[in-house]
């Protein structure tokens, strides 16, 4: 199973909006002869994949996948007649399928006599395909906070400069992460403010992430480095302002004008709404890039699934911009918890990687 776990992580990125799935067979005598991974969405499936290496040594051998066989056809045909037809005897599940459409697999395998087994690995299972469970189990995104920051978590100098904080190392490592995303998400200031791209480089992306930009105004400038063909470019905006001059600026400029409700408090965008039209639109994952307002209202929403921080080993002071803006918690008891998974060195930066604990991933 860990090796299956293992060959799963290979999809990230290219799948969507299809889960990442791993599998491995082994033949009667417990030798492993086939190997796959769900590599694309419309492409063969993991499973598929590991009974094609295995060929006849399937037949009454094992299959360790990391997700239930489904038992539905799609673009595919459904993974359960392919494993009754290798003749396999058992099958080994990490995790239940939530998916009402392609779930089933684990009792239509049992009433055809094959012996299964779930839960194995399960928690491990679960993490390498975090962002389409929560995609399907919540009805919105999977979204992660990416941020980079000082030692003393500053995000820009009293200037406003932040170029660059981090190291090159930390910079090549956000490009991965935005490869393995469906959309990346900013606010209008971070846009009117950095001009960002917010394309993939130095990684292939089998479908570049999408730009989004929440901008309920309608401020983002036709001469956004982010509207080019590289990639698509949404920008939200509220629905009094969609039919506005400065949305079919944008129009023209090649960008997607979208409207979303304005939030019941505040000036901004409805988030949950926001969210609820990505994920119509089978965005599985976001990668939040910015800013520091529009991080903070994720946060104050509890729309954040995961923190990666990039911290730089430099003090910027007093002067500097916060890595969070808006209120925050009122008392140390009310802040939010998270719970530190990785520290891992890159270059001369740490990566931090954390999970809120304070409410469900």
């Amino acid at each position: 199973m860990q090796r299956a776990i293992a060959l799963a992580a290979r999809g990230l990125g290219t799948t969507s909006p299809n889960p990442v799935v791993g599998a491995v067979v082994l033949d009667a005598a417990g030798e492993v002869v086939g190997e796959g991974f769900h590599a694309y969405a419309g492409g063969p499936h993991a499973e598929v994949e590991a009974l094609a290496q295995a060929g006849s040594r399937a037949r009454g051998g094992t299959c360790v996948v990391t997700l239930e066989p489904c038992n539905h056809t799609g673009r595919t045909g459904p993974c359960v007649q392919a494993l009754l037809a290798a003749g396999v005897a058992r099958v080994v599940v990490a995790v239940r399928d939530p998916n009402p459409t392609a779930a089933g697999g684990v009792a239509a395998l049992t009433e055809a006599g094959v012996e299964v087994e779930t839960g194995l690995l399960a928690e491990a299972a679960e993490r390498v395909n975090e962002a389409w469970l929560t995609y399907v189990r919540r009805g919105r995104p999977f979204v992660t906070w990416k941020y980079a920051a000082s030692l003393d978590g500053r995000i820009a100098a009293a200037d406003g400069t932040s170029r660059w904080i981090t190291g090159p190392e930390s910079r090549a490592d956000v490009h991965r992460l935005r490869a393995e995303s469906d959309a990346v998400l900013v606010g209008s200031g971070t846009v009117l403010a950095d001009d960002p791209h917010l394309g993939v480089r130095k990684h292939d992306a089998a479908r570049p992430p999408v730009r989004v930009v929440l901008d309920s105004n309608a401020r983002t400038p036709t001469t956004a480095r982010l509207l080019d063909d590289i990639a698509p470019t949404w920008v939200l905006v509220a629905e009094d302002a969609v039919g506005g001059e400065n949305a079919a600026a944008l129009r023209k400029a090649g960008a997607e004008v979208l409207a979303i409700p304005r939030a019941l408090h505040g000036t901004g965008l409805d988030l949950a709404r926001a969210l609820g039209l990505l994920h119509e639109r089978a965005i599985v994952s976001v990668l939040l890039e910015g800013g520091a307002r529009v991080a903070g209202s994720f946060l104050a929403e509890r729309l954040v699934d995961r923190v990666v921080g990039y911290v730089a080993p430099l003090l910027i002071g007093g002067g500097g911009l916060s890595t969070l803006a808006g209120p925050g918690a009122p008392t140390l008891d009310a802040a939010l918890r998270l719970r530190l998974d990785e520290v891992t060195p890159i270059g001369s930066d740490v990566r931090l990687v954390a999970r809120p604990t304070t409410w469900e991933a």
